[in-house]
This record gives structure tokens, sequence and C-alpha cells, in this order.
């Protein structure tokens, strides 16, 4: 028997419990007479070994072929004694770390102070700081936490460490809600990530458009993305910036629409529709491919696509031209039709000369 398991998980077996019956009822004796409770030589061999192991038989002094019985009491001293000693040490060793650490609390809190009236927006450039910053407002949030992730998908590391975050959070009560970018609905590893967290709770959105990188906890303290600096991050502590960027959050979060956890053919239709809305306007500002994909989230193979599927609707030869054709679809367009209904134009009106034509 392996003593190195758990004494929960210990349990003699049957032929052990036979030899130490037989063994109570001598003072010494032989594994050969072992054959007397029905044990072939290997059973015995098996069921004295589990017995030594656990310190209930012992080799009798100066007859080593011979085993005598120990008392339970006396063979649990033996063997708990050590493991006894080990957790002492341990409890000790977690004492004198706790003391080091607990001597540090007054340095610290007396630091987080003097920044906190000095310096309401603090720039953090290190990743692993930022992240032991997100950990930190984590475990101390009690209220609401709003997250924007722009960008599509999140890479799966990045949802693995947020998981058990996430969890804790709901399990305390905390409300979460999530902004995405379209393309996340696309992402399997997003999907399940947001099946889990919706589970417990949490809300979860999705829009075209881009938008800084933010988490806001307990309207107290938020995290701001840098950039073209994914590492770094703006640690701002400041009320009236964060009521702005609530402000902010609130105003994307209406006019998003909710994550699908099941796929449904309309909605993606519409989501679609969206996204081309955002690259018609952006082809009709001049942004180059490169820029449009990184507003909407999504890689530039993507992006290209949906661009050749809206200069074909238009009919264009040319970037150039498909802008041109997009401004005099505005200019043509019902009075009062709103920036970003370009698509919906292109949908029902056709290419500009085939609708001359008709």
């Amino acid at each position: 028997m392996n003593t190195s398991h758990s004494l929960g998980e210990m349990q003699l077996s049957r032929e052990a419990l036979d030899v130490f019956a037989f063994a109570a009822d001598r003072t010494v004796f032989g594994t050969g007479e072992l054959t007397a409770v029905g044990l072939d030589a290997d059973d015995a061999e098996r069921a004295v070994k589990e017995l030594v192991e656990l310190r209930l038989l012992c080799y009798a002094e100066g007859v080593p072929d011979r085993l005598t019985v120990v008392p339970p009491a006396v063979a649990a001293s033996r063997l708990l004694r050590p493991m006894e000693r080990r957790i002492q040490h341990q409890q000790e060793e977690i004492e004198r770390f706790r003391w080091m650490f607990d001597a540090l609390l007054p340095a610290y809190e007396s630091s987080r102070a003097r920044n906190s009236s000095a310096a309401p927006v603090e720039l953090v450039t290190d990743l692993h700081v930022v992240q032991e910053v997100i950990e930190e407002l984590t475990l101390t949030c009690r209220e609401e936490v709003l997250t924007a992730q722009p960008g599509g998908a999140r890479c799966p590391e990045a949802l693995t460490a947020a998981q058990e975050r996430d969890r804790r959070m709901l399990a305390r009560g905390v409300a979460m809600r999530t902004l995405y970018q379209h393309p996340a609905r696309y992402h399997q590893p997003t999907i399940d990530h947001v099946q889990r967290v919706t589970g417990l709770g949490a809300e979860v959105r999705t829009q075209s458009e881009g938008f800084c990188r933010m988490l806001i906890f307990d309207q107290h303290t938020a995290l701001l993305g840098v950039p073209d600096d994914p590492r770094a991050a703006l640690l701002v502590r400041e009320p009236h910036l964060i009521h702005s960027m609530r402000v902010f959050f609130d105003c994307a979060w209406r006019s998003a629409s909710p994550f699908p956890l099941v796929f449904d053919a309309a909605s993606a239709v519409r989501i679609s529709g969206e996204i081309q809305e955002a690259i018609v306007a952006m082809l009709a500002e001049g942004l180059e491919d490169k820029s449009i994909a990184r507003r909407l989230g999504m890689s530039v193979r993507s992006c290209q696509r949906h661009v050749a599927e809206v200069m074909k609707a238009l009919g264009a030869k040319s970037r150039f031209q498909a802008g041109f054709l997009i401004g005099q679809l505005r200019n043509d367009s019902t009075e009062g039709a709103l920036p970003g209904s370009e698509c919906r134009v292109l949908a029902s009106a056709g290419p500009p000369d085939a609708r001359r034509r008709g």
C-alpha cells in the first residue's frame, strides 16, 4: 500500500484484515503459517506488505523471518507523527509568510492613497501589472462590471484567464455587461465563453463599429486601452471621467444587438447588413481595407470580401469609383435618409445605372 496517498483513500484489503486478525492471536508468526487463513503465498505476501507499510506488523527483533503484531494506537502514532510534523512545519511557514505580507500592507496602502489623490489617471505599461490590477479589481468588485472588448474574436488564452474571474464575480451577485464586435459571433471559443457567462447571469451584446477597450468596476475604477499598445492601459480613478466612460458604454449598449446563443438566420442576415452599412460609410470616407478591418474587428481578408460584395452591388470597378457612386447615391437618396443607410439603398435600387434606366 502506498502511504503517500491521503488517509481518506486508505482501506485495508480483505486479505490484510484476515492476516491482522490472525496475527493478533499470536506473539510471533511466519508467513508460511498464513495458509491457515486460506491465503496462497502471493496473497499472503501482499497482505503482509500492506500491514507493514501501515506499521500494523513489524519483524520480530532478532528474528528477521518472523512477524509480530503492533497495537493500532502505536501504529497510528508511528505513521502519523511524521505527517503531523510536516503539517506543523507548513503551518509555521504559512504564518511567517502571512506576517511578512501583512507587514507590507501599511506601506502599500499609504502609497495607494497618495497615488489615488495625486494621479487620478495612471499609465501602466507592463502587461503583467495590468493583469494583476484586473485580478485585484475583480476580487474587490461588489456591484457591477462593464466590459468593452473591441477587435472581434478574443484569443482563447484571454478567455481562459477570464473564465474563473467572471465566475467568481457572478457568483457574488455582481452584474456583468460585455460588448463585443459582430465578428465575435462567429468565433467558437468566444461563443463557448459567452454561453458559460450568460448561463451565470451575464449579458453580452455586439455592434459593428469599433469602440475603446475598457473595463469599469463599481463606478469608481476603470481601465482604458491605449491605442497601438495592447500591453498597456490607463488606470482611471477620476469620478467625472469614469462617469463619461459609463455614458459612452451605455450609449453603445443601447444600440448593440444581443449575442445569439444559437444560430439565427434572420439575425445573421441583419448583422451582415449592419457590417456592410459600416463598410459603405468607411469607403465613402476613403479608408483603406486595413483601417476598415481594424475598426470592424475583422480580418483584412473578410473585410475585402465584404468590400467586393459592396462594389459588385454598386457596379463599381475600383474603390475610387465605389466612393464616387456612394456619394451619388447619398445625393440622390430620398430626402431625410440617414447616414449609414446606403446598403439598404443599394439593396432596393441596384446599381445606379440600372436604376436610371428603369
